[in-house]
């Protein structure tokens, strides 16, 4: 069976060249901004003695989660510490945490859209499941165009990778808001911006703060593959581990991922629920 080539191949490259070509200067002030924020965010965790990091950090966990989180905590933090993979970690949470800035600011007004309108919701959803489903290395080729080697890049291709469950949850943790509660407060009296911030919101708070659980587990899955295009971080010191073969320097990174992952896994889930004797 033969039917005619769709040129999509073509398409695609026209469209990323073209706008490369003839918004230059628009992506270099993004460049800018981004590699700025994270530069800054960077040098101010570099900037907190290690010990008083480590204690807001394993007290931040206690108060959350408990304290077998805390003395998790205060292992693995001392532990890379050990591992000689503190600047490494710093900058690792800095890609991470303006990538979840990032797609909070974006993912949570786009998830109160797509609950207060239907069609919002159908529109967003088709490009919610593409930006979910594309392999992750497809992202990175044309940020890559746009931005160049570095940071930049690999926080706006994690940036889209991320953002869906931010949109889904928010959007799914408003509409879950019992109908009971819409109509008292309408019969108060209640604006639309208050029936959202008073009521809505905080209904919602164990959705959102699931999203933006997602939102950061989903940011670290990213380190490695980022690294690739020179963010450095973990990341980096496991991609130099694979092109050298350095089984013991791979695996120490990768326990560095994996450290800070459950610590700010076993947090985020903690926030908004309501408390229940942890021990």
């Amino acid at each position: 069976m033969e039917i005619p080539r769709i040129p999509i191949h073509e398409w695609a490259d026209f469209v990323v060249l073209y706008l490369r070509n003839n918004y230059r200067p628009f992506f270099r002030s993004i460049s800018s901004i981004v590699e700025g924020f994270v530069n800054n965010l960077e040098a101010l965790l570099l900037f907190i003695p290690v010990v008083v990091f480590i204690l807001i950090i394993v007290l931040l966990a206690w108060k959350l989660a408990g304290r077998g989180m805390a003395v998790f905590t205060i292992v693995g933090l001392l532990l890379l510490v050990s591992m000689n993979l503190w600047d490494q970690t710093m900058r690792t949470m800095a890609l991470v945490l303006t990538a979840t800035f990032i797609s909070l600011i974006i993912g949570i007004p786009l998830g109160i859209l797509a609950s207060r309108s239907r069609s919002a919701e159908k529109i967003l959803r088709p490009f919610l499941d593409f930006m979910q489903t594309m392999p992750i290395f497809v992202y990175l080729l044309p940020a890559v165009m746009f931005f160049s080697i570095g940071i930049v890049p690999a926080v706006i291709a994690t940036v889209v990778f991320s953002m869906p469950p931010a949109i889904r949850l928010t959007n799914l943790g408003i509409r879950q808001v019992p109908t009971e509660m819409i109509e008292a407060a309408t019969a108060f009296g209640s604006t639309p911006l208050q029936m959202l911030t008073k009521v809505q919101l905080p209904h919602a708070l164990p959705s959102i703060m699931a999203g933006v659980n997602q939102c950061i587990m989903l940011s670290l899955s990213m380190v490695v593959i980022s690294a690739m295009i020179g963010a450095g971080g973990l990341g980096g010191v496991v991609y130099r581990a694979i092109t050298r073969l350095e089984i013991g320097s791979g695996f120490e990174g990768g326990l560095g991922v994996v450290i800070i992952a459950i610590i700010l896994d076993r947090i985020t889930q903690s926030v908004g629920k309501e408390p229940s004797g942890r021990k």
